[in-house]
């Protein structure tokens, strides 16, 4: 859908990178070796983004850095319409709520980094059924195109592995515990 809209494949990517995690900060350099393309065409794309307001510009020392302008009037259009196209919005709609005593659903790995690689990383805390939970994973991997890998962990677990799991990095789909920051 996104790429009929969108031609640049480049300019996908750079919209994926930065509004699946809206605290993600990336520079030139970094984004084109990501990418696998040329530091010029990931820096025209950039300059367009940044020219529309979509995108803003931080320095750091002598690094120019980029991130979402969570600011611009079309940002949670524009995070929607990301969380559409990689498929989030059918995880929320058709596993959470379905799934009883859920506490949190987060988002971690490639998709949390901005990187549409296919496999999207689920983290469900709470006291969940997990056969249900497997087979509605099967259904809306159908549904959006994409392999989910899941896991399962109750409260106590989640607070053992926050490190593991990176939380910072981490893209909240889903919350009861009071923080929704990124849904």
């Amino acid at each position: 859908m996104l790429d009929s809209l969108i031609t640049s494949k480049t300019r996908i990517k750079l919209l994926l990178k930065f509004f699946l995690n809206v605290e993600t900060k990336a520079y030139l350099r970094g984004l084109a070796e990501e990418f696998g393309e040329s530091t010029n065409a990931v820096r025209v794309e950039l300059n367009r983004l940044t020219d529309a307001g979509i995108l803003e510009t931080i320095t750091d020392g002598r690094t120019k850095l980029y991130q979402a302008n969570i600011r611009h009037s079309l940002f949670l259009d524009l995070q929607n319409i990301v969380k559409k196209f990689v498929g989030i919005d059918k995880i929320v709609e058709h596993i959470v709520a379905k799934l009883g005593d859920v506490k949190l659903a987060i988002i971690t790995g490639d998709y949390a980094e901005g990187r549409d690689s296919g496999l999207i990383d689920l983290v469900m805390v709470g006291e969940i059924d997990k056969n249900y939970f497997i087979k509605l994973v099967d259904a809306v991997e159908m549904l959006i195109h994409r392999k989910i890998r899941a896991l399962v962990l109750t409260e106590e677990e989640y607070v053992t592995y926050t490190d593991v799991l990176n939380k910072n990095k981490a893209i909240i789909v889903w919350s009861a515990l009071g923080d929704k920051r990124n849904n």
